[in-house]
């Protein structure tokens, strides 16, 4: 299925598409080009030239590119092409032999708060109304 037809399951950014400005979405993105700003989609897959000068926040993260800003990710796969330089949240990590990390690696436990889904609504289980000088 061709990327930007109804019910993809991922979109790609080209090596010669720049965006200026925060990218979301909800589907895996593959991105070859550059991005100025932040990005968050479902899983990302970043080609070795591509470039992100901004927040990134996937389900998973397999970076081969530049990315100057941080990171938060279940799983992150840094390959050896990769160049991060900020802060990485993580679940899982695999860093290749050449991978670069810049920053500071913070794990969090499965389901730990940032990862997990938002939580359910505030629900009233008793509501009981005082009165003052009763």
């Amino acid at each position: 299925m061709a990327t930007g037809a109804r019910h993809t399951t991922f979109s790609i950014l080209g090596s010669d598409v720049v965006v200026t400005g925060n990218v979301a979405a909800s589907v895996d993105l593959h991105v070859d080009g550059k991005i100025e700003g932040d990005l968050k989609c479902a899983n990302l897959v970043q080609g070795e030239s591509s470039e992100i000068k901004g927040a990134v926040v996937a389900d998973t993260a397999k970076v081969a590119g530049l990315i100057d800003g941080s990171i938060e990710a279940k799983t992150l796969i840094v390959h050896a092409t990769a160049r991060i330089t900020g802060d990485v949240t993580y679940e899982n990590i695999t860093i290749e032999n050449g991978g670069k990390v810049d920053g500071k690696l913070s794990h969090r436990r499965a389901g730990a708060a940032g990862f997990a889904k938002s939580p359910p609504p505030l629900e009233v289980v008793e509501n009981k109304s005082a009165t003052l000088g009763a």
